[in-house]
């Protein structure tokens, strides 16, 4: 993992961690000014325990006087918490509210990264990734179903039928996307509209909160190709950010080159995202033929297998578009 996008995410949870005290001051503030007998009881621990630091400094024996004073603040939180409720507050209301309990947004955790600061890191280098794949370029909202109403496919199926379930699908999969969602597979020609139902899953994905790694099967693997070989010294590790993101989309299966590298790669991937649990979606302008006949079947076993499978189908949308647009004219 890169070291800035390390010290992004210090500064991030650094930022998370004065907001959550901020807060804190002022709901004490808030409490001491509405509930005069908190803030007795905080006036008086607050000078029990400047006695005690005195005491320390003058090197006395503070033992007794220690444990006297951790019983009196027991007492004190007890009363705390019942007055609070008391005045119609949460019982918790005065303690910190920090983003990540395992650190305290201080990142660091049993003497090594926290998993907040390394979960945020990796959305970080996922993000800088996407920047020029166009995820927020589509939504459900701007999906027309209309371009495939009154087509058939040569099979005679109802195009628009075929094609309004496989959308609400993809909204349903969308609002309700998990780690433990299914993988999907979505096959056709081109123009059909994989592309923009997978951006439209990436964008309401990710604004859930989830990482998200959006591009094409050849710009991926490139990438991957220059770090593995040195020819890319940047530090960046994308094969990770592949295998660990929490909904990883390969656009375009079967436009990358064919070679050793790549099919090992491609497995990689697809294998160790499965045994991991985590979904990917896959789109390709392959059928089952073609998808069989350009990969080991250790590949395609895994994707026929476990993957939910989406056939699309209709008239090339980006024609009909243009056609449109001509007729205007």
């Amino acid at each position: 993992m890169k070291l800035e996008h390390l010290e992004q995410a210090r500064s991030e949870i650094s930022a998370r961690r004065n907001r959550a005290k901020t807060e804190n001051d002022r709901r004490f503030e808030e409490i001491n000014t509405l509930i005069p007998e908190i803030a007795e009881i905080n006036r008086q621990l607050f000078q029990t325990s400047r006695n005690l630091m005195q005491i320390i400094r003058n090197g006395e024996n503070t033992a007794d006087r220690v444990e006297a004073l951790k019983r009196q603040n027991q007492q004190a939180q007890i009363m705390v918490r019942k007055l609070l409720i008391a005045n119609g507050y949460p019982e918790d209301y005065l303690n910190i509210a920090y983003t990540c309990p395992k650190c305290s947004d201080t990142g660091y955790s049993g003497g090594t990264y926290c998993s907040c600061l390394t979960a945020l890191a990796a959305k970080i280098a996922a993000s800088e990734l996407n920047r020029n794949a166009q995820v927020n370029l589509c939504s459900f909202k701007s999906f027309d179903l209309s371009y495939y109403y009154g087509r058939k496919t040569e099979n005679g199926t109802d195009c628009y039928k075929a094609m309004e379930m496989i959308f609400e699908f993809c909204k349903s999969y969308a609002a309700s996307f998990s780690k433990e969602s299914p993988s999907i597979l979505m096959f056709g020609k081109t123009g059909l509209g994989k592309t923009h139902l997978s951006l439209s899953i990436a964008s309401a994905v990710l604004e859930k909160g989830f990482s998200v790694l959006y591009d094409s099967v050849i710009n991926f693997l490139r990438q991957v190709e220059n770090e593995h070989f040195g020819r890319d010294t940047s530090g960046n590790d994308t094969l990770s950010l592949l295998l660990e993101c929490d909904l990883l989309i390969l656009d375009d299966l079967g436009t990358e080159f064919d070679t050793p590298f790549y099919q090992s790669m491609i497995y990689n991937i697809i294998n160790t995202r499965i045994n991991r649990c985590l979904p990917t979606i896959i789109s390709t302008n392959m059928d089952w033929s073609g998808i069989s006949h350009k990969y080991e079947e250790r590949i395609t076993s895994r994707i026929f297998a476990t993957y939910v499978n989406h056939h699309f189908v209709g008239y090339d949308v980006r024609i009909l578009k243009a056609q449109q647009k001509a007729a205007r004219r």
